[in-house]
């Protein structure tokens, strides 16, 4: 975990004290709730975000490699020891969180727990091949892709009292068509 923190700490500190100014000038532009509402949640969706890509995308000393057997990097995440077993889970946990919590409050379309569910597993495909294709020394892992769909869905249900209202409203527009 160290390690982490060495080699992203000023991505980490510059999301926390940079994004949410900048957020709060975007915020205070919009005149109405509505707008409002759709700012908090583009910023959040930013501000959740962008420091977790920055931190896949960084180049490792390392050849790549690829595991498509489920499961396998989460028991060797638990072989390397407490703290990197705990900072692969909550990383991988939040790389995609801020999609899942913030994504169907912002965009009627994706306000179901299920869509948020294809979003989310489609963009972690999306960043384990790009991972692999940019051959940036990292490893791309259908484990990867399952947690971070994973901690998507958990933050989806952490937010679906703002966007439940949302959900059966394009539901019954859906179904009248």
């Amino acid at each position: 975990m160290g390690a982490a923190w060495r080699d992203h700490g000023l991505t980490v500190l510059l999301a926390v004290l940079v994004l949410p100014g900048l957020g709060l000038l975007a915020y205070r532009w919009r005149r109405h709730k509505a707008s409002r509402r759709n700012a908090l949640a583009e910023i959040g969706l930013v501000l959740g975000t962008l420091p977790w890509l920055v931190m896949l995308f960084t180049p490792q000393p390392a050849d790549r490699s690829l595991q498509l057997v489920p499961l396998r990097d989460l028991v060797s995440w638990g072989s390397t020891g407490t703290g990197t077993a705990i900072a692969q889970t909550a990383g991988n946990l939040l790389v995609l969180a801020a999609v899942g919590f913030f994504a169907p409050i912002r965009f009627v379309a994706v306000a179901t727990l299920t869509r948020v569910l294809a979003v989310a597993a489609a963009l972690a495909v999306v960043i384990e091949a790009l991972q692999w294709l940019l051959m940036i020394g990292r490893v791309s892992s259908i484990d990867d892709v399952l947690v971070n769909t994973l901690g998507a869905g958990l933050a989806a249900l952490l937010s679906r009292r703002w966007w439940r209202i949302r959900e059966r409203t394009s539901f019954h527009i859906l179904n009248a068509r």
